[in-house]
């Protein structure tokens, strides 16, 4: 095989892990997006009322068993992902090693799809650490709700307790609408702060090329100038000889 084509295939591998990485990206992009969302229904989204809401009202609890499961498919899935983006930049790297070495094009690639990667483990985790905090918290107050509907069951019922503890749970509900809004707030900046890091690195990026090129200009200017001073002393030197045998001729 020639050099040409070792070189063909190589870009060829390489533009195709670089596709395959990209594929895996916007896939991650969407389902954390979905993820994330799921998540914040939990309490507060599609799903309507809480765990403790639907004890009140007297429904089972089939409505939470199916978003546990699609929870739970969703994340092995996320983690699928997350595995085969991790193989892909392994084969990135492996290839920027033994093909192309200090090619710093495609060492600036591979960074790029690095660090996509970690935000976008990051943030899987972050979310779900956020789920678990969520069904522990809707857990706990489904809990107090079926001791207070116990209690109010009971005999000798005190109504004014009754009316506490009621009050008492809605304080809970309303701090709980609180916390949503602002795990709403701080994913919302999250993203405005991903969008100014994408365009903080495309400027990066352009201060390097450019950086890239001034020594190659520079190293240019450099050969040109001893290029001049070396015309100039072959010059200087024949019009020396010249003017020397000038001198001998006219003086004989």
């Amino acid at each position: 095989m020639s050099t040409t084509n070792m070189a063909s295939s190589s870009s060829g591998y390489w533009e195709d892990l670089r596709k395959q990485a990209r594929q895996l990206e916007n896939e991650l992009d969407l389902k954390l997006v979905s993820f994330s969302k799921l998540c914040t229904s939990y309490s507060s989204g599609s799903y309507g009322l809480g765990i403790s809401d639907r004890a009140r009202d007297g429904r089972s609890d089939s409505t939470g068993s199916s978003h546990d499961n699609l929870m739970l498919a969703m994340t092995t899935e996320i983690e699928q992902l997350l595995a085969k983006l991790t193989g892909i930049n392994n084969k990135m790297a492996e290839f920027t090693a033994e093909t192309v070495p200090h090619n710093a094009a495609l060492m600036h690639t591979l960074q790029r799809h690095r660090d996509i990667w970690q935000d976008y483990t990051n943030e899987f985790h972050k979310t779900k650490a956020n789920f678990f905090s969520l069904r522990e918290r809707e857990d706990l107050l489904g809990s107090v709700h079926r001791d207070i509907e116990s209690y109010k069951s009971g005999s000798g019922v005190n109504n004014r307790r009754s009316e506490l503890f009621m009050k008492e749970h809605e304080h809970l509900r309303n701090s709980d609408r609180l916390i949503d809004n602002a795990i709403s707030i701080a994913m919302a900046t999250k993203e405005n702060m991903t969008f100014q890091r994408g365009v903080l690195k495309s400027i990066q990026t352009r201060v390097t090329t450019l950086a890239n090129r001034f020594p190659s200009i520079n190293g240019l200017i450099q050969r040109i100038n001893l290029r001049k001073r070396r015309d100039s002393l072959i010059l200087g030197s024949v019009i020396g000889v010249c003017t020397i045998l000038l001198l001998l001729y006219t003086f004989h």
